[in-house]
């Protein structure tokens, strides 16, 4: 009678994991790769409209996350770390092609904009809405907005002020409002 081979997992968890990957370890590089590209390239795309330049993006991002494996320090969420990486080099693929323009016309605040919980709208509709933002409006609402990021922060990592970063943020919402009033007005024909 043969005897069956037992398949033992090479990895438990994710800290074997980033210990043999450090190790040059190919299999536990592709592990983490294969368990993270795909909300990494999420991530990317969110910055990126082209998807093409989202995955270089994404690839160069992973390329620093294994030459700097050493660095994490098993505090937080590896995910996150791993995320941070892929913020800060699509926010460098922008600046490198001059991307990112952050207006400053006036503009008057409002305190309330109406919500969207009523529209039928889905996520690759949102998306859309969200990619025919201009860059800099873009690039702030998606970190404020979608990864978390607080206004000091998206100060310091655009090189812009906290004023500057408020009002974009501002100046997206304003716009993502009026495209969605427009998507009402044409499904339901009225405001």
């Amino acid at each position: 009678m043969k005897q069956l081979l037992k398949v033992i997992q090479l990895y438990k968890n994710e800290t074997k994991l980033i210990e043999a990957s450090i190790e040059n370890n190919r299999d536990a590089q592709r592990i983490l790769y294969e368990t993270y590209a795909p909300k990494m390239l999420s991530v990317c795309r969110s910055y990126i409209t082209d998807l093409q330049y989202a995955e270089d993006v994404m690839v160069n991002g992973f390329c620093k996350v294994f030459s700097h494996l050493k660095s994490f320090k098993n505090e937080g969420s590896f995910e996150g770390w791993i995320r941070r990486i892929m913020v800060r080099e699509s926010i460098d693929f922008l600046r490198k092609r001059k991307d990112i323009e952050f207006p400053v016309e006036e503009m008057h605040q409002e305190k309330h904009l109406q919500g969207y919980a009523d529209l039928d709208i889905g996520i690759s509709e949102m998306q859309q809405l969200i990619d025919e933002l201009p860059e800099g409006y873009r690039v702030v609402f998606v970190m404020f907005a979608i990864e978390g990021y607080k206004h000091h922060e998206i100060a310091e990592l655009l090189n812009i002020s906290e004023g500057t970063s408020k009002s974009q943020l501002f100046k997206a919402r304003k716009l993502l409002q009026e495209k969605l009033n427009q998507i009402n007005t044409a499904s339901y024909g009225t405001k």
